[in-house]
């Protein structure tokens, strides 16, 4: 029996207990563009699970741009960054992007990224290795997202930062925790927009922490990003804040409906990233084409058009607080597009999703590992090319399908 075997063994037996636990998951290919309706497997469904919340991603301008990019920049970039492939179309984008949070962090600077996943762990492992080995130290939300935890996880492995977990709906007890804490360099990490719950990271409060006991502030505002603040600029924009602590880190995938991301901070810690951010440095530059493409997502975001699809977006979720009831599930109190539904059970998530599935809507069952245990949810997101009438068929559909879940437990 070879090695190469047993691993096949292993991944065969790993793979078959994760469909035991229910926890298996599956790959579904749509046949259209991202929108509020997907063509999956020959049958249009009615998609609340994207997070394009403000329709960009099949906008006919953008769509436009894109071929216009193509045209005068090709279709790749041809090497990194630092190497070859920085275009001035990256070079403008950078422009925009810290123009965009100028009035929340002072001399700001912006690097463009190719997924946020790329950025977080560039700027986490990049600014732990500012000081010398061991004196670091990592605060991270509980509920961060996974590319937070692994950007962290590879700073401690190579510098040997300590790492502690704290709960953002609890910042007095975090507060103790910086108090005692006498390493040099500290780094709070958190999402704005916390991804499965919806709910705000207390940004001012931890911000007030971080000017109390010199640390920085890392600030991944993915779900935040163009759909959050009167010109969309993101949660600093709605929470009034400015401070040279924050690194903030932007996704343009989600509501900017484009790709790639972004980290903006003073001008320095940006020249930090560039220097000694690996990631970085030895990635393949993202095509220019798609810089320019979200120059004109920029545009739209900031303009009239931004702003009335984010009153639109915010007319939903006014909808849906006010006249979604549950009769046993839980309906978290979120005031973003995202808006999770929790049933608990693995096995009543899937079977909502699946009768959600029958009767025409994509609303996947998120499980463990992405949610803690025994809180599997339905995870409903809203975008500003929904309806009134879309999202009141929905609650309508819902509320039939809570019966039936339920009476299934009950059987069972």
């Amino acid at each position: 029996m070879t090695n190469a075997f047993n691993a096949l063994q292993l991944a065969q037996e790993q793979i078959a207990d994760l469909d035991l636990q229910l926890l298996k998951r599956k790959l579904r290919a749509t046949e259209s563009p991202c929108d509020t309706k997907a063509l999956v497997n020959g049958r249009e469904l009615k998609a609340f699970c994207s997070n394009d919340y403000l329709g960009l991603a099949n906008h006919s301008y953008l769509v436009q741009a894109l071929a216009e990019g193509a045209a005068r920049y090709g279709i790749g970039s041809g090497a990194s960054h630092l190497i070859s492939g920085h275009s001035i179309a990256h070079e403008i984008l950078e422009s925009k992007l810290a123009d965009f949070q100028k009035q929340h962090i002072p001399d700001a600077r912006a690097l463009f990224f190719s997924t946020g996943y790329l950025a977080n762990l560039t700027a986490i492992t990049a600014l732990a290795r500012l000081g010398p080995q061991g004196s670091a130290s990592i605060y991270s939300a509980k509920l961060n997202h996974a590319s937070l935890i692994d950007g962290i996880r590879l700073a401690s492995a190579q510098t040997q930062a300590s790492v502690t977990l704290f709960d953002h709906t609890q910042v007095d007890l975090f507060g103790e925790l910086l108090k005692a804490d006498q390493r040099p360099l500290k780094i709070i990490v958190t999402d704005g927009v916390f991804s499965m719950d919806g709910d705000l990271a207390p940004i001012k409060e931890l911000l007030k922490l971080a000017e109390q006991y010199d640390a920085l502030l890392l600030v991944d505002d993915a779900h935040g990003f163009g759909a959050l603040g009167k010109h969309g600029h993101g949660i600093l924009e709605q929470e009034n804040i400015c401070s040279d602590r924050i690194i903030y880190i932007g996704t343009l995938g989600k509501a900017a409906g484009v790709s790639g991301a972004f980290v903006c901070a003073q001008e320095t810690f940006i020249e930090w990233l560039i220097q000694k951010g690996r990631p970085f440095i030895y990635s393949t530059a993202t095509p220019p084409a798609i810089a320019h493409t979200l120059l004109k997502s920029l545009d739209i975001i900031e303009g009239n058009e931004g702003s009335n699809r984010r009153a639109q977006l915010n007319k939903l979720i006014r909808i849906w607080q006010e006249e979604m009831q549950f009769s046993q599930w839980e309906k978290a109190s979120s005031c973003t597009a995202i808006q999770p539904v929790i049933l608990g059970s693995n096995a009543s998530a899937l079977l909502a999703a699946k009768l959600l599935d029958e009767a025409g809507y994509w609303i996947p069952a998120i499980r463990p590992p992405t949610v803690p245990n025994g809180s599997a949810r339905l995870r409903i997101t809203f975008s500003a090319n929904h309806s009134e009438a879309d999202l009141r068929q929905l609650i309508a559909t819902l509320k039939t399908i809570e019966n039936e879940v339920i009476a299934k437990a009950d059987h069972d």
